[in-house]
């Protein structure tokens, strides 16, 4: 099946669904934004170590983590943009064809493309808030406060901590929790940039596929769902894919 007559296929599977669907997002729709993967050959892991954001390295050596995830995390993902993907994903939530979307990324661009805040299960947390490792206040990012050697908490004078996952931590329960929600619910889950090798969030898209939901996938290369629960595999760049879905499905 040629992607014209996948793209069809899947526009189709949309508009006899509408406000029945949900997106499940990971790294894959933010490279296009100038934000690399974590993993894979080209991924941001392999060139850089981890370790900085681990809960317990963290907990030791928090100045030290702080100076790395400043210049990784808000220096240079700060200044990334929506692109296309982003925006048609939003469309369709504004739209009513989503129900919501779980994404995997803690880049907040969803959001800054328009998508609604109560819509969105951001599954590994995000980089938009600081947590007080010592009272559990939560900050915006401030700039005040990002600009300290060691971000503290202005109650209590506790460690601030991206409030996103550190390895070695679960996942945020509300988040969790509504993830699931979407996907025991959806008729369709768009897939769109992410492997499937990262648990528990890879469950998400299965549950939903369980439940009896139809999964469009779209990524550069097959991938873990591709081969076991995936409907209709859209192979292309993220933005591309959805332009021709967007056009297709009479989205524009």
């Amino acid at each position: 099946m040629e992607n014209l007559e996948k793209i069809q296929t899947a526009a189709r599977i949309i508009r006899e669904n509408p406000g029945k669907g949900m997106a499940f997002t990971g790294a894959g729709i933010s490279v296009e934004s100038g934000i690399p993967p974590f993993r894979g050959a080209d991924g941001l892991w392999s060139k850089v170590d981890p370790s900085f954001i681990e809960i317990d390295t963290f907990r030791r050596a928090p100045e030290e983590c702080w100076s790395k995830i400043r210049e990784l995390f808000y220096d240079h993902w700060g200044q990334a943009k929506p692109n296309a993907a982003h925006i048609r994903l939003a469309e369709m939530l504004n739209r009513g064809l989503l129900a919501g979307i779980v994404t995997q990324n803690i880049d907040c661009l969803h959001q800054r493309a328009g998508a609604p805040e109560e819509k969105i299960s951001e599954f590994h947390g995000t980089l938009d808030s600081l947590i007080c490792m010592k009272c559990s206040a939560v900050y915006g990012p401030d700039h005040s406060l990002l600009e300290q050697n060691l971000p503290s908490c202005p109650k209590c004078g506790g460690v601030l901590k991206p409030d996103f996952v550190f390895f070695g931590e679960g996942i945020p329960e509300k988040a969790f929790h509504k993830a699931f929600y979407l996907a025991e619910r959806c008729a369709w889950c768009l897939i769109i940039g992410t492997s499937g090798e990262v648990m528990p969030a890879c469950e998400v898209p299965r549950t939903a596929h369980r439940h009896g939901a139809k999964i469009i996938e779209i990524n550069p290369a097959p991938t873990t769902f591709t081969s076991s629960i995936t409907d209709v595999f859209l192979q292309g760049k993220a933005t591309e894919m959805m332009e021709a879905l967007a056009a297709e499905s009479a989205l524009s």
